[in-house]
């Protein structure tokens, strides 16, 4: 009962806080103040987490299921852009991000899906799954960020830059934050495949085929686009291009292949 409550009050809040952010952004006011907006999200994340570690660890064992795993990376990624949102010009990337965040929460909620380990994961594993989810929990930001970075270049060409495009951060302010995500997000979903590898003992029994592909092509193209950036110089929209690319392949190594096999096939 009580988690249905909190659950409520976390979407209510995260829909709240995305219509105020965007509000903020289209009439270019200070109000309400954007600390005070991303204190109140911080809060709801604190929640959200709660939420989200009830789910995990239950009765029956750790539930990795499709929803809950949802509703985790969800709150990796919001907690990442509120935190970052205090030092860069990155909060319009919440109008987008806090509604998704709020449909995770709600079907984590409403769902009775589960999908529980009877036995306790390595050390070494856990480590892997945690470098997998900010690693795509980072990529995710960027590939947003490179939605709005489309949007903005395309407008600026166009010679229509309307009030919600002159809200936003220059390009070039923009850009930087695109590379910088994805060289931090590379970096880690590195770490994330070699320590991956120790512990595929039947990629086939595991299901673990498509998830390996797509996440190694999600790696070579991010790789080719930073290499791209230091060699080539490589900006605008063949960078939007490739992000969004790899972030694909991520998208569909790390979710495509459970929605199959939990929500589709049910084994």
């Amino acid at each position: 009962m009580l988690d249905n409550i909190l659950s409520s009050l976390v979407v209510l809040l995260y829909l709240s806080l995305s219509v105020m952010f965007a509000h903020r952004l289209i009439s270019k006011a200070d109000s309400p103040p954007k600390k005070t907006l991303l204190t109140i999200g911080l809060v709801t994340v604190v929640v959200h987490a709660y939420l989200v570690i009830g789910n995990l660890y239950t009765a029956n064992g750790l539930d990795l299921s499709f929803f809950t795993v949802s509703s985790l990376v969800a709150l990796v990624v919001t907690a990442m852009l509120l935190s970052a949102a205090w030092r860069e010009p990155i909060e319009s990337l919440a109008i987008v991000v806090l509604p998704i965040a709020a449909l995770a929460v709600l079907l984590r909620t409403t769902s009775e899906q589960a999908n529980h380990l009877t036995r306790a994961l390595p050390f070494g594993l856990e480590l892997h799954i945690v470098f997998s989810i900010v690693a795509y929990s980072l990529l995710s930001l960027a590939a947003l960020q490179s939605i709005f970075l489309y949007i903005h270049d395309a407008h600026l060409h166009n010679k229509h830059p309307g009030g919600f495009i002159r809200a936003l951060p220059p390009l070039q302010t923009m850009e930087r934050l695109l590379f910088r995500l994805i060289a931090v997000g590379f970096v880690i979903l590195s770490v994330s495949l070699v320590s991956g590898i120790f512990y595929i003992e039947d990629i086939l029994g595991q299901h673990l085929v498509h998830k390996t592909v797509l996440s190694a092509g999600a790696w070579i193209l991010f790789a080719v686009l930073l290499l791209g950036r230091r060699v080539f110089g490589w900006r605008g929209r063949i960078a939007i291009r490739w992000t969004l690319a790899g972030f694909a392949l991520l998208l569909l190594a790390y979710f495509g292949s459970k929605f199959v096999i939990e929500l589709v096939l049910q084994r």
